[in-house]
């Protein structure tokens, strides 16, 4: 067990939240228009979240960050995807997952050559799935030949969420040509995304989030030198990607949760506006039952993240009740905005309001950092080893 993580000081926490509580529903959301017809963030506001320090949070305090614990960084992310999905996207590599690993698994001079360029605001991607592989690590097909004291990376990944803007690329690859036990044939590198031989292909269309943006990362003989290699040693892949993947999973089950309490606050305002039969249709039982049984989720899968992230601050392994989390608060977030679109009845059929946006922009959350059927066959693995290893007390 590791040390617990005590965070950022909770009154200056505190602080912080009710300012960034204000920013969102002042800055962000009236923006979300803007976002959505330009397809990205406004330089202006890109600019301020650089200055609030939000790209930072999680990096310690001796690299330009706040050092926030997994609570306050998840708390955090909730806060922020109260508004639309892309600014949430825009810091969450940075914060979560390249951020995490460097910090976590990094050298000494990896973290102070790094660390302080991702708190700054250097946009950062995340290189796991590819065209053949996602949760199959085995199938990876990305290699890094050895080359002198160096690296060579070849090959192809997929829907690389900030890949058109990253200026630094956590990139996984095996350093290996057999899959070996626990995946040791998968190494991390840090990679500049301006080093000669790497292309960013053409931002993917997507289904809903305008403003977050993923391509292919396509890498042809790309050198970077052996100080790229996380930790200074091969075979820690895997292991890397896995808790850099309970952070993006924890992450993403608090902004299943901010998104949710989005849908759901629009829901309620819309049925208290909307009259039918001569009254609010806030006053019909069944649409009051469909309020009901949202807050009802939202405030199971809230509970969830919070212990969750609890945990994972006291040092424990959340593997299981990371996978646990992301399950239940992106499938809770589907089965809300689905409801608010029915709350706006035929309106929320209609682009003109934000139910449809939101129904769409929260379809991707039961797929990326691991689909809802991994997590399925994550959590039952871990449940039969743990029978395995504990038998039951009948």
């Amino acid at each position: 067990m590791s040390m617990a993580n005590p965070g950022m000081d909770p009154e200056v926490f505190e602080q912080f939240i009710e300012q960034l509580r204000r920013y969102v529903r002042e800055r962000l959301i009236p923006a979300e228009d803007e976002v959505i017809a330009q397809d990205a963030i406004p330089a202006d506001i890109l600019q301020e979240m650089r200055e609030m320090g939000l790209f930072g949070i999680t990096i310690p305090e001796e690299f330009g960050g706040a050092g926030m614990n997994i609570s306050q960084y998840i708390e955090t992310v909730k806060q922020l995807s109260y508004a639309s999905p892309a600014y949430r996207s825009t810091v969450s590599i940075n914060i979560g997952m390249t951020g995490s690993a460097i910090k976590n698994f990094g050298t000494v001079e990896q973290k102070a050559e790094w660390l302080p360029r991702i708190a700054s605001g250097e946009i950062a991607c995340f290189g796991l799935t590819e065209p053949g592989s996602g949760s199959d690590s085995a199938a990876m097909q990305t290699t890094a030949a050895r080359d002198g004291s160096g690296y060579r990376l070849s090959g192809t990944k997929r829907y690389i969420t900030n890949s058109p803007h990253a200026k630094v690329g956590l990139i996984m690859a095996r350093t290996s040509k057999e899959a070996l036990p626990k995946n040791a044939h998968v190494s991390a590198f840090i990679v500049d995304m301006t080093t000669p031989g790497i292309t960013i292909g053409k931002p993917d269309k997507k289904m809903g989030q305008a403003g977050a943006h993923i391509a292919d990362v396509i890498m042809d003989d790309v050198r970077v030198p052996g100080s790229a290699l996380v930790g200074g040693e091969e075979g820690r892949g895997f292991q890397i990607a896995m808790q850099s993947l309970d952070n993006g999973r924890l992450s993403v089950a608090g902004m299943s949760v901010g998104m949710g309490r989005r849908a759901l606050d629009t829901a309620i305002r819309y049925a208290t506006e909307r009259k039918a039969f001569g009254e609010p249709i806030a006053n019909f039982q069944l649409i009051q039952a469909m309020l009901a049984d949202s807050e009802a989720e939202l405030y199971a899968a809230e509970c969830m993240v919070a212990d969750a992230c609890a945990r994972a601050d006291r040092g424990e392994s959340v593997m299981r009740k990371a996978a646990v989390a992301k399950l239940f608060a992106s499938e809770t977030c589907g089965r809300v905005v689905d409801r608010c679109v029915q709350v706006f009845g035929g309106a929320g059929y209609l682009a003109e309001y934000p139910a449809e946006r939101f129904f769409r922009d929260a379809r991707i959350l039961r797929i990326y950092e691991g689909t809802s059927q991994i997590m399925q066959l994550q959590i039952a693995k871990h449940l039969l080893r743990e029978f395995a290893t504990e038998g039951a007390v009948w």
